[in-house]
């Protein structure tokens, strides 16, 4: 894990769920996942979406060329936990596709507008994950 990360999964878990700088007032939840090759533990700050009592996610990485490791490893081992808050919620993945991810990214990209410059770096497809209480 990098220290940017680490750095920012700390602020969280010390503040509630809030961290400051360039995330101040965004909604940040902490994705654990197993890795796909390692089978080892992660953790990955993410912003997110509320979706009723689910949450959505979205595999930008910034608008880098290639998809971030979280994404495969959600996609190989899909029953995920996430830490939203002070509350640690088992969820299942799912990849949205067609319509439901049209909706959902148009709405991410209004309510955090630098996900359209993501968008606009990369010639991909970015996945957005829907997170699913179990």
């Amino acid at each position: 894990m990098s220290d940017w990360n680490a750095s920012i999964i700390e602020e969280f878990r010390a503040n509630d769920g809030k961290v400051g700088g360039p995330f101040e007032g965004a909604r940040l939840l902490l994705l654990h996942t197993k890795g796909a090759k390692t089978g080892e533990d992660r953790v990955h700050p993410l912003a997110y979406q509320a979706k009723g009592d689910d949450v959505v996610v979205f595999a930008s990485y910034a608008g880098a060329p290639s998809n971030p490791a979280w994404f495969h490893n959600v996609v190989a081992n899909p029953d995920v936990t996430v830490e939203i808050g002070t509350d640690t919620v088992p969820v299942r993945a799912r990849v949205a596709e067609g319509e439901e991810h049209d909706r959902l990214w148009a709405r991410q990209k209004e309510l955090v507008p630098s996900f359209a410059d993501y968008e606009n770096k990369t010639t991909r497809k970015i996945p957005v994950v829907v997170l699913e209480r179990t």
